[in-house]
């Protein structure tokens, strides 16, 4: 009797596959911003934004020759180009210019705080996933803490810095969902990498003219800076978060990244000096609590959209999650 209790316990807290994978990619991603500002005392936003893709191209092709990468078939390079669109040049360009607006990395946290749900909503259009009314409960609950929290602390004044955020809110989610469904036919470092080497042609000659007609002002600081974000952030950071989407489902994978805004919060105090203060610590309560009810919560996967190759067994995807949730 009290091994059925005890596995009934286990059974009770256990975390999905792919939850060890995606907290790996959220912890790389948590320094992103405060990797920026460090970019930003050296480099412009431009060349940060398209550079760190650029630099980041490069590594790509190595790491496809080291595995032998197949090259993607038919409308999956569509879904690699929206990826490119999300992950390579929304997200980094807008977030960057935000933060050479005037936004603070503590500030800038506030986006990771409603990416969760802007990603479980372009997983319910894209990947085809069905969160249940818990789901998406403890989804919004997460993000208000977030919301809320940043706000407490006097960083939710509006401005052009808001709306650039915003929109690299809506392209993250985009590359995000996208990459993660895709991940599900070909593995993570591949989805990322194929995504890069599309959008070479374009990063690769920006960021070359970009480094010629800007001036730089090279210090240690600023290159590892940049460093991080085209080595880490565009790049190894998505080995481990494509493959927590793909095995742990999209939407609910997203929703570890309410803990992201909190860490980063941390690094820029720590990194950067910027303001913190005690109630992160009752912040971050209320986000695991959500964080840990969303894991546990039913989400079904329906068909895919179009467009993917791979031909699924209808309602094999929808019982296994439900027999998880």
């Amino acid at each position: 009797m009290r091994n059925k209790d005890n596995a009934t316990v286990r059974g009770a807290i256990a975390l999905p596959a792919g939850f060890g994978a995606a907290a790996l990619g959220v912890l790389a991603f948590s320094f992103t911003f405060p990797a920026t500002s460090f970019a930003l005392r050296g480099f412009g936003p431009y060349l940060i934004g398209v550079g760190r893709a650029g630099i980041a191209s490069v590594l790509a092709v190595i790491a496809l020759r080291l595995m032998r990468a197949p090259r993607p078939r038919g409308r999956q390079w569509a879904s690699l180009g929206l990826v490119a669109a999300g992950i390579v040049f929304g997200f980094p360009i807008l977030s960057t210019l935000a933060l050479d607006h005037g936004s603070s990395s503590s500030h800038a946290a506030v986006v990771i705080g409603l990416l969760p749900v802007a990603t479980a909503v372009f997983a319910v259009v894209r990947a085809g996933e069905r969160p249940s009314l818990l789901f998406w409960a403890a989804s919004v609950a997460g993000a208000a803490f977030i919301v809320v929290f940043t706000l407490r602390n006097g960083v939710g004044r509006f401005s052009l810095a808001d709306a650039l955020l915003f929109g690299a809110l809506l392209a993250a989610g985009l590359g995000y969902a996208e990459g993660g469904r895709l991940a599900r036919e070909m593995r993570g470092p591949q989805v990322v990498s194929w995504a890069l080497v599309l959008a070479a042609p374009i990063t690769i000659p920006v960021t070359v003219a970009l480094s010629i007609a800007a001036p730089a002002h090279w210090s240690l600081p600023a290159v590892a800076g940049l460093a991080y974000v085209s080595g880490v952030s565009m790049f190894l950071g998505f080995f481990a978060w494509y493959a927590g989407l793909a095995k742990a489902g999209v939407a609910r994978a997203s929703q570890v990244q309410l803990a992201q805004p909190l860490l980063t919060l941390l690094w820029s105090w720590l990194l950067l000096g910027e303001h913190a203060d005690g109630s992160t610590v009752v912040a971050a309560a209320g986000v695991l609590v959500c964080v840990l009810i969303a894991q546990r919560a039913r989400i079904a996967r329906g068909a895919r959209p179009a467009g993917v190759g791979e031909s699924v067994r209808p309602g094999a995807t929808a019982t296994h999650e439900a027999a998880n949730g």
